[in-house]
């Protein structure tokens, strides 16, 4: 069989019909050896018994979700190639031969480009069309790499072999952007056709919730993401906080006519502490990602996990901090001259600051090695009981 045609149903019995309708007319006039796989998520209507009159397969997701629908779907898929599509009557399932022909030339996913095909009057609410749908868009294109105009169009096919090796898990509407993100990182061929959307046939308000959803969508994009999460505001802060230090540390500075002292020393102390932290989460949350599989080794993490060791990041944060400590005992030594008394602040705070500093960075080193040892121990752990239970 090559083709499944998956269509997530959730008390869809208004339209259900229609969509396997359109989607058997498309089999019968290509002749393509296919199948119309209906996934039920657990309606309550008469969906189910539709969609068996109308000729097509179901199956139960018992999961609740519209990822976890679709994910189902694609295990219990017979084709070589699925193209899935909303059962709202929006996507028109007699029109799928530009996805085919892409799917037979070699791409591994197929997206719809709605914005290119046209979009019905009334089809989008202004706030997707204009705002959600182009910022999550131009997000995922920036963080991944990848040339997709319509990140969150809902009719697209693909190698049902090649998705089933991301191991997509996200039960929720955030799946759509997950299959995208996990195929670009896998170096799949990733393509779009430009398809319409027209006005849903429901009765009711659809399943997407703007903002919850939006927000999720968006979530899913940086935690996959630890360079624009993490890594690019880390680098930022520490350079502004670094040399702000160094330009600090021995005087007053003025920039542009405004005076700057020892108040912000301060400040570019406690951003210098706050971007090396991000660093530290960038390199942590990117090694789950390769240890997970779902994100590429890189050069960088490849030389730190063959090179670097806990002992080494206690050695070198234990150096870092017993220096800051050292700085602090001798301005202890230098405060009990005077014999304890008063001090200028402005003076004084100059060298403890820094010394402060030092102290905190090499706490931190130390503790997100001892972190990232527990971490792969943690995950040595799972993947022996995995093995064991296999």
């Amino acid at each position: 069989m090559e083709l499944t045609v998956l269509i997530p149903c959730l008390n869809e019995a208004r339209t259900i019909g229609v969509c396997i309708d359109k989607a058997n007319a498309f089999i019968l006039r290509t002749g393509i050896a296919a199948e119309v796989l209906v996934s039920d998520n657990g309606s309550s209507d008469d969906s189910v018994s539709i969609a068996t009159q109308r000729g097509a397969r179901v199956v139960r997701a018992t999961e609740r979700g519209y990822g976890a629908a679709l994910i189902s779907g694609i295990q219990q898929a017979r084709g070589r190639y699925v193209i899935m599509g909303d059962a709202d009557d929006s996507y028109d399932f007699s029109k799928l031969d530009g996805f085919m022909a892409r799917l037979r030339a070699g791409d591994h996913l197929v997206i719809g480009n709605r914005f290119q095909g046209g979009i019905e009057p009334g089809a989008m609410p202004p706030l997707h069309r204009y705002l959600g749908n182009p910022v999550l868009s131009f997000v995922g294109r920036l963080f991944f790499r990848i040339p997709i105009g319509d990140f969150h169009c809902g009719l697209r096919g693909f190698s049902t072999e090649a998705i089933a090796r991301l191991g997509l898990i996200s039960p929720g509407m955030e799946f759509a952007t997950e299959m995208i993100a996990k195929a670009a990182r896998a170096g799949l061929m990733v393509g779009e056709v430009p398809t319409t959307l027209s006005r849903d046939g429901r009765d009711r308000p659809p399943h997407l919730r703007t903002w919850r959803d939006g927000w999720r969508h968006l979530l899913f994009m940086l935690l996959f993401s630890p360079r624009w999460l993490f890594l690019f505001p880390g680098l930022a802060l520490c350079l502004a906080g670094g040399l702000m230090t160094l330009l600090l540390i021995h005087g007053p500075f003025r920039f542009y006519g405004v005076g700057l002292d020892v108040h912000s020393l301060l400040y570019a102390s406690g951003a210098l502490i706050l971007g090396v932290q991000l660093l530290q989460f960038a390199m942590l949350t990117k090694w789950i990602g390769v240890l997970a599989g779902m994100l590429p080794e890189g050069r960088l993490v490849g030389v730190l996990t063959r090179s670097a060791s806990v002992e080494s990041g206690l050695i070198a944060g234990g150096a870092v901090f017993l220096a800051g400590l050292a700085w602090s005992a001798h301005l202890a030594g230098m405060w009990s001259v005077t014999g304890f008394g008063e001090l200028d602040p402005r003076e004084k705070m100059r060298a403890v600051i820094p010394a402060v500093t030092m102290m905190i960075l090499g706490l931190q080193a130390c503790a997100g090695a001892m972190l990232a040892a527990a971490m792969g121990l943690a995950w040595k752990t799972v993947g022996a009981k995995k093995h064991v239970a296999q």
